[in-house]
């Protein structure tokens, strides 16, 4: 069962109910791009160590090292700017969702050009590329294209 809390500001509301009137007041918009900037940080720093221990043996594993830490200035410019959330933040975060749509299918190339294909699919999904990795990269981009669509707080 949900506890509710008393609040000056809210009253006695759910946790629901709070971030639903923070969603509609705007104060999740600079949350969320505060959000997508950590994640960027987190999901790069993941990404080059997962594609370095693969020794960069594609061209293509060097894009998302240089695309996905692009979100990271365009999210803290989000916090900051309303300017910087309606624009830079979603053309970034466009440009994150497509490399992970793009990272999505070179995985799933490489797990079906293993040896067996799609008979061991199985094992080569285990043992290959991870399948949704990029898929994270992609979520990140969606956060911060959720943020800059998102009303913000008036001052």
């Amino acid at each position: 069962m949900l506890t509710r809390h008393r609040s000056p500001v809210l009253g006695n509301r759910t946790f629901f109910e709070r971030a639903l009137h923070d969603v509609r007041t705007g104060r999740f918009e600079r949350s969320l791009a505060a959000l997508t900037a950590g994640g960027a940080v987190v999901t790069a720093a993941e990404i080059f160590t997962s594609h370095d221990s693969a020794s960069f043996g594609n061209k293509m594993m060097w894009w998302p090292i240089v695309i996905v830490p692009t979100l990271a200035p365009a999210g803290i410019a989000a916090v900051f700017s309303r300017r910087a959330a309606k624009t830079v933040l979603p053309v970034a975060s466009l440009v994150v969702i497509a490399n992970g749509v793009q990272g999505t299918y070179l995985h799933w190339r490489g797990i079906v050009r293993k040896p067996g294909g799609v008979h061991n699919l199985r094992y080569n999904v285990e043992m290959g590329p991870p399948a949704f990795a990029p898929a994270l990269a992609s979520l990140v981009g969606g956060m911060g294209l959720l943020a800059s669509l998102l009303r913000r707080e008036e001052p």
